[in-house]
């Protein structure tokens, strides 16, 4: 057999333990936005590296600083880069993938524990099991099966790994620019691939080269100096959850329509050529209804449903903090709450662009309030929008490979989530970036009971793989 062949039927024989391995991975509370689990999602980094390291992997840990988090200035967790193979002949790809994850507790609505692996028939569940842990295990797969029979890899490797892109991605920009400029783990580099989202739908792979980008925002209301009885205070003072959500109806209606002045306007409309692509790829109300759990689509048409989520700017609400939630009938009037929201941006917007527009509106919009209590916006995290080119052979590489593993094509996507590490990459290496996904569209990433659906584990390892000898195959295209 050749080398591609022993590695497919490597994976096939190991399922089992790469199944393990990705159990003992969701193991470990890797929280990022939880200060409470800061160390573990430290303890992640350095279980990923010996991974890497047992697999022949040349590794260094990177120091990334601290930020402050819920109140305390916690160091960040480091970041992981790989070198494996030096030959000069070979294509050069570097890997990204992130070890950190969402919160996630069983109160929230999970069948299980969430930080257990469980398998339910054909199905993996666990936070992190799609996001992104189970990419990341993916590759492990890729180098363990080359490893243990001797193989030789057919490209050079280069590996980032991080443990903040759930929390914006902290001080990775700073170490990229400064690798590029003084390191010698991204000299070299012919292209990216990153496994970090997930298909269209639950029938058809996908290829991804366009993603937006992200603004996060905090609106902050104070007024009392401590929570007060509503019913001795009720209709006496100014009430900042009353004004929050005043704040917060006038960001977006009931349709998704951005009410911010000047957001929507700058992104052009779609032309006749554009709006084809949409009409083409694999894709339903009915896939919405999947993946959503219920029929709620914005509209009936399936070329404005793909395009709300893959070429126009969208806001959504994420909470509130400060308001009584427990189960109960507490009559209190909260002294300070905080909203939040965020922005998803595509080209021309950027984070620069959108962040005065957002301030400004909302602070006119509470001094027509005549509010007595007090009002600051707070911009917290935010990434540039992304598109690359579909035309490089990098994309024919992982095309080809998901045809032979799935024998199926592609569908061509943008995507509507953000990792704003991709546009870095781009800009800073220069070099062709791809997205290429795992999971399914219902998998259930940042939601409860996220889960992986076996065959996407074992056959996405085999499409990772295949993708590496395709990119030898087309190492003479320019």
């Amino acid at each position: 057999m050749s080398a591609h062949q022993d590695f497919l039927a490597y994976v096939d024989k190991n399922a089992d333990k790469f199944i393990q391995r990705l159990a003992d991975a969701v193991k470990i509370k890797s929280i990022s936005g939880d200060a409470g689990c800061r160390q573990e999602t430290i303890d992640m980094g350095h279980w990923l590296q010996k991974q890497l390291d047992a697999l022949g992997v040349t590794t260094v840990l990177r120091d990334l600083g601290q930020c402050p988090i819920q109140g305390q200035l916690l160091d960040l967790p480091p970041a992981i880069l790989g070198r494996l193979g030096e030959d000069p002949k070979k294509k050069t790809v570097l890997i990204y993938g992130h070890y950190d994850v969402q919160p996630a507790l069983k109160s929230d609505g999970w069948d299980t524990d969430p930080f257990e692996l469980v398998r339910k028939d054909d199905q993996l569940f666990g936070r992190g099991s799609t996001d992104d842990k189970g990419p990341i295990m993916g590759w492990l797969n890729v180098l363990e099966a080359h490893r243990s029979q001797g193989l030789e890899l057919p490209v050079n490797l280069r590996f980032c790994f991080e443990g903040m892109e759930e929390s914006g991605s902290e001080g990775l920009d700073e170490l990229i620019e400064k690798e590029v400029a003084e390191g010698e783990f991204f000299k070299g580099v012919d292209c990216v691939c990153i496994s970090d989202n997930y298909w269209l739908n639950t029938r058809t792979p996908a290829l991804t080269y366009g993603l937006r980008g992200i603004a996060y925002f905090g609106i902050h209301v104070s007024g009392p100096g401590q929570d007060l009885h509503s019913g001795l205070f009720g209709r006496m003072v100014h009430e900042p959850m009353t004004d929050l959500v005043k704040l917060m109806s006038k960001l977006v209606d009931h349709n998704g329509n951005i009410l911010v002045p000047g957001i929507e306007d700058m992104v052009p409309l779609p032309d006749e050529h554009e709006l084809k692509l949409y009409t083409k790829m694999d894709y339903s109300l009915a896939d919405v209804a999947e993946a959503a759990g219920a029929s709620i689509a914005l509209s009936d048409q399936k070329e404005t449903v793909l395009m709300g989520r893959m070429r126009n700017p969208s806001l959504s609400l994420h909470g509130i903090q400060g308001a009584f939630s427990e189960p109960g009938c507490k009559t209190v009037i909260p002294s300070k709450v905080s909203g939040k929201f965020s922005l998803r941006l595509v080209p021309p917007q950027t984070p620069e662009l959108v962040i005065p527009l957002v301030t400004g509106y909302i602070q006119s919009e509470f001094a027509k309030l005549n509010s007595k209590n007090k009002m600051t916006v707070e911009y917290l995290h935010g990434g540039k929008p992304w598109v690359s080119d579909v035309n490089h052979w990098n994309f024919e590489a992982a095309k080809r490979a998901i045809e032979t593993i799935w024998k199926k094509t592609p569908d061509y996507t943008r995507e509507g989530g953000s990792i704003p590490v991709t546009l870095t990459f781009a800009e800073k290496l220069g070099v062709n970036v791809l997205l290429l996904p795992m999971g399914r569209a219902d998998d259930g990433a940042h939601s409860t009971n996220e889960k992986l659906d076996i065959s996407n584990f074992i056959e996405g390892t085999k499409v990772l793989g295949t993708y590496l000898y395709e990119v030898s195959a087309l190492s003479g295209v320019a």
